[in-house]
């Protein structure tokens, strides 16, 4: 993002920079530290799986004492464990009804090579023997028809972590029954499963209160990344839970900070965590890329300063004292985003052109520019939209707080919220009904990883957690298990090459997705983000899929192109503070050389999107076609080097709309909501609307406007036909404050 007052500067303009990357290794509680997978292991089991010879089969029953689930039990005293338990004279019964099923889950992906079944009288006559690697897409091992009962082994050939005896027609009036089911695996040749656990790498800095030369560590860090804006560097620092004193965290590029306790005031810092903007001249806009999460802060005179623009989330922070979101001198800034956070002072936001704070409590709010909006925020200022910036929702509807990594004791797990209801005010110290993932849950990915090592990981049940690096991809990341959680540290970068699609996330319950970027390849790929198969349309609201702290970035760090950069087609997912930008700055920047149609798509129904960030280009900033959504806070600017009006007509207008809800649409609701335009190519264009919505009763969106930057373009009306045009060259917004 670049504003008015920067409009001299060239677009091809790219900030140098700095040396050889810094090598800080992770200080890792000895109990959690466990030798790192090797990056290159699966790519060559893979290649010596084409021509292993066959695995020799293992007389021990894999099953044995693992956990099992079924289709249904005949009653308490026949449960599935009971057909894994080694027992004779215990079974498991299903109900009298087809088809019925019992599986056991091996706890890894194994070569499977024979399977046991002792069955009671009551037996199948079809069935199938089934292997998974992630409990939900089967493949059949072996198909049987006409049996007779009785014990039967099976030869068999694949792999999976579980295994499923499948019923489709009994041999008896009663259900099935097993006495006991025995699955034998491979004891060589075979592809060895992805490890959990592991240690940090070498970007992620654990300190504690008495680690030597603390300040030193982050002084080191902020040189090298300072100005960084399109390195390589990644680092995570993660504090351990006691008072620090004396701290200055200064943050720069791809850089972040967390406490690893359970709540933020398990980690005291007196002292400070600072973003300012003395690498830029005192202009802030450009603050990108860095977070701050799960600490208290005494600021040393009081107040502490965050000046950032956008994707620089400061989420569940006490701070005691107040909080300045301008530069050193005031200068122009242009964020941001707060959430779940105590702010016992003031919060001055003075030259911050919009932002948007969530679910926090704040002890005053002072001014703003344009654009100031909160959902559940204690404190916060009345709505006054029509002489002021505000808009000021009493809670949020729908929300569940990111994911963090925290210790418990010597083992480092994920704690991950639960959802909340018409939330108001922080969550913690409760926690109420979040649950711990330990970290041998997770495959921690460190650089050098491969995508097919990846989605090995997924397919045998386990989570992700991405460290802080950069990671090129050959095939999409298919995250297609309920539950699983996708984890960034220290703004983990994915950049799919090849034209390959990034993320593909299927249409299953509770996906958590956070804290990392995707980053567009130089050839163009289809989608960067899916959530959701195209046509998605399973009921998650009780458990929906979240995507917070996802940003998306066409060019900047070189050229990348894509035609759909996230696309929603599940329901009821909630998108949480994202970034989505096609670069108007950095290297690869043209109008054809990174381009990018569309920013945020939303086909499913009762999608909320809090904190939606959305910029440049080349045709719908976001277009909304799901049935009952909702935004709370949208900040946009059309892409600044159109070339000119003929590049952008279509339909017998000038311009895509920033914000489009499609004419199908019969309820959607929107509040704070604002589209800027700076149109450096050409300042004559004048763009027809902001925002395009069908008019129907069931359609609101409250606090909308449009703004011209110093007049390189302007805009005929803010939504549909309606509003005043922006004109000259000062920065006066046209506003509405509801339509219809």
């Amino acid at each position: 993002m670049r504003r008015q007052r920067l409009r001299l500067r060239s677009l091809g303009f790219a900030l140098a920079t700095t040396a050889a990357l810094i090598t800080l290794p992770a200080q890792l509680p000895a109990a959690a530290a466990q030798a790192p997978l090797s990056p290159d292991s699966t790519a060559a089991s893979s290649a010596a799986g084409n021509t292993k010879a066959a695995a020799a089969c293992s007389t021990a029953n894999a099953a044995q004492g693992k956990p099992a689930t079924a289709s249904s039990t005949e009653n308490a005293g026949t449960p599935a464990a009971s057909a894994f338990d080694g027992n004779n004279g215990t079974r498991w019964s299903s109900q009298a009804s087809d088809p019925q099923w019992v599986r056991v889950d091996l706890g890894s992906v194994q070569d499977i090579c024979k399977v046991d079944l002792n069955w009671e009288a009551a037996y199948g006559k079809d069935f199938t023997i089934q292997a998974s690697a992630n409990g939900q897409d089967w493949t059949t091992l072996k198909s049987v028809t006409g049996g007779t009962g009785g014990t039967a082994s099976y030869d068999v050939s694949g792999s999976g972590r579980y295994v499923r005896i499948n019923g489709t027609a009994r041999g008896t009036g009663y259900g099935y029954s097993l006495w006991e089911v025995a699955v034998h695996t491979g004891t060589g040749g075979g592809t060895p499963p992805v490890e959990g656990g592991g240690d940090l790498g070498p970007n992620v800095i654990v300190v504690d209160p008495s680690t030597p030369n603390l300040q030193a560590k982050f002084d080191q860090v902020f040189t090298q990344q300072e100005s960084n804006q399109f390195g390589s560097g990644r680092y995570q620092f993660l504090m351990k839970p006691g008072t620090y004193n004396g701290i200055n965290a200064q943050l720069g590029f791809y850089t972040s900070i967390s406490g690893l306790g359970l709540n933020p005031d398990d980690v005291k810092i007196n002292g400070d965590i600072t973003v300012d903007a003395g690498w830029f001249n005192g202009n802030a806009t450009q603050n990108f890329w860095r977070s701050a999460e799960n600490l208290s802060i005494r600021p040393v005179n009081g107040t502490d300063r965050w000046a950032v623009a956008q994707a620089a989330p400061f989420r569940r922070i006490h701070v005691e004292g107040g909080l300045n979101l301008a530069p050193a001198g005031y200068g122009w800034a242009s964020g941001g985003y707060i959430a779940d956070s105590k702010i016992d002072g003031t919060v001055g936001p003075y030259s911050q052109q919009q932002w948007y704070t969530r679910e926090s409590s704040v002890g005053g709010w002072t001014n703003g520019v344009w654009n100031m909006t909160f959902s559940g925020v204690q404190g916060a200022p009345a709505t006054n939209f029509d002489t002021g910036p505000y808009t000021t929702l009493d809670t949020t509807p729908i929300s569940r707080e990111k994911p963090f990594l925290y210790l418990d004791g010597n083992d480092y797990k994920v704690f991950v919220p639960a959802k909340r209801t018409n939330a108001r005010g922080v969550s913690w110290p409760a926690n109420a009904g979040g649950t711990s993932l330990p970290l041998s849950q997770f495959y921690v990915v460190k650089p050098g990883a491969t995508a097919a090592t990846i989605n090995a990981a997924l397919a045998q049940g386990l989570n992700l957690l991405f460290t802080p690096g950069v990671y090129h991809l050959d095939q999409t990341i298919n995250v297609n298990r309920a539950n699983t959680v996708v984890l960034g540290l220290g703004l983990a970068t994915i950049v799919p090459d090849n034209g390959v699609d990034a993320m593909h996330v299927a249409d299953v319950d509770g996906v958590r997705l956070a804290g990392f970027l995707i980053d567009a390849g130089a050839t163009k790929s289809d989608t960067l983000l899916q959530v959701g198969a195209p046509g998605s349309s399973a009921d998650h609201a009780a458990n929906p899929t979240t995507v917070q702290d996802v940003f998306v970035r066409i060019g900047g760090a070189g050229p990348g192109l894509a035609t759909h950069s996230m696309v929603i087609n599940s329901d009821d997912a909630i998108v949480d503070h994202t970034w989505i930008w096609r670069a108007d700055h950095g290297a690869g920047v043209g109008w054809e050389t990174n381009r990018a149609d569309y920013g945020l798509e939303v086909n499913g129904d009762d999608v909320l999107a809090t904190g939606l960030f959305v910029e440049h280009f080349n045709k719908y900033d976001v277009v909304w076609s799901g049935e009952r959504g909702r935004t709370i806070f949208f900040q946009n600017e059309k892409a600044y080097d159109v070339p000119n009006s003929a590049a952008i007509t279509h339909d017998g207008i000038v311009g895509y709309a920033a914000y489009k809800v499609a004419d199908s649409v019969n309820t959607h609701e929107a509040w704070g909501l604002g589209s800027y335009c700076n149109f450096t190519s050409d300042s004559t264009i004048v763009q027809h609307h902001g925002f395009q919505v069908p008019v129907k009763s069931g359609v609101k969106l409250h606090s909308i406007q449009v703004i011209s930057l110093g007049g390189k373009g302007q805009y005929a009306h803010v939504v549909n036909n309606t509003g005043a045009p922006t004109s000259g060259s000062d920065t006066i917004p046209s506003k509405i404050t509801s339509f219809p």
